[in-house]
């Protein structure tokens, strides 16, 4: 049992047995009804806090194993857990069916994209932080983090189940998009965002944490746009992508 959900760790098994690992109250309590359930391990108190979740279980892809829903106890959950601090419950959930992608409309909604997002919590808190700003899906390069790595999973708090994230060919995606589309990226020549047009459709790129967004992608972007530095001193050479994508959501928002 431990060995099969500690390997889900690993992106390449995740993909193979198309399953993935969310833990504590907040994080599963969320999930739970957005996603199939294939197997729950929680202690007593969470248990009894929540009786009808068990029966939530669909079929496990481990019917060999045929441990659906087991009460453990704090040590039990501590040697499978993926946190330093586990809390009360983790449970093995299906990763949605691929192929939603229809459902994107930058012409019509307001949408992020991300261009090589590599960290486990940026990516995370990008993931809520969208949540909170009412944008309903992320459109994420290859090599941009996996949103189903047990960190990314924890950081969202819950909000991934809630954010359509899709993996694709960024480049093409966006080069297919009719020349109307307004597509937007943070860029050191780009315009005072607090002075710019925002318009409440369109495509947020942005990129990643060393590089910022690639040459390719670069050249998609219409419309730039720069959040200035306030401090004269310049003691910040730059700003973390998540705080920064949280700026640009907000002023996004505001208008």
């Amino acid at each position: 049992m431990i060995k099969q959900v500690r390997a889900l760790e690993m992106k390449k098994n995740r993909k193979r047995e198309r399953l993935f690992v969310a833990e504590g109250p907040k994080v599963v309590g969320d999930m739970l009804g957005h996603y199939a359930l294939h197997a729950l391990l929680a202690t007593h108190e969470w248990h009894s806090s929540h009786p009808a979740a068990s029966g939530s279980l669909g079929t496990t892809r481990w019917t060999a194993h045929n441990w659906g829903s087991l009460t453990v106890s704090d040590d039990e959950l501590g040697r499978v857990s993926f946190l330093q601090h586990p809390q009360q419950v983790l449970a093995v959930f299906g990763l949605p069916d691929e192929g939603q992608l229809a459902e994107v409309n930058p012409l019509s909604s307001l949408c992020l994209a991300l261009d090589g997002v590599q960290d486990p919590g940026n990516l995370g808190t990008i993931i809520r932080v969208a949540d909170w700003f009412g944008i309903d899906h992320i459109l994420c390069s290859p090599d941009t983090a996996d949103a189903y790595n047990p960190k990314v999973v924890q950081a969202t708090m819950g909000s991934l189940s809630k954010v359509g994230v899709h993996y694709l060919d960024l480049d093409q995606y966006l080069s297919s998009l009719p020349p109307s589309a307004n597509v937007y990226g943070t860029l050191l020549d780009g315009t005072d965002i607090y002075s710019s047009d925002l318009s409440p459709q369109g495509i947020i790129v942005m990129g990643n944490e060393g590089n910022g967004i690639s040459a390719a992608i670069r050249q998609r972007v219409n419309k730039r746009l720069l959040i200035p530095d306030f401090n004269p001193c310049k003691s910040a050479e730059s700003l973390n992508v998540a705080i920064a994508t949280a700026i640009v959501c907000s002023e996004f928002r505001r208008r």
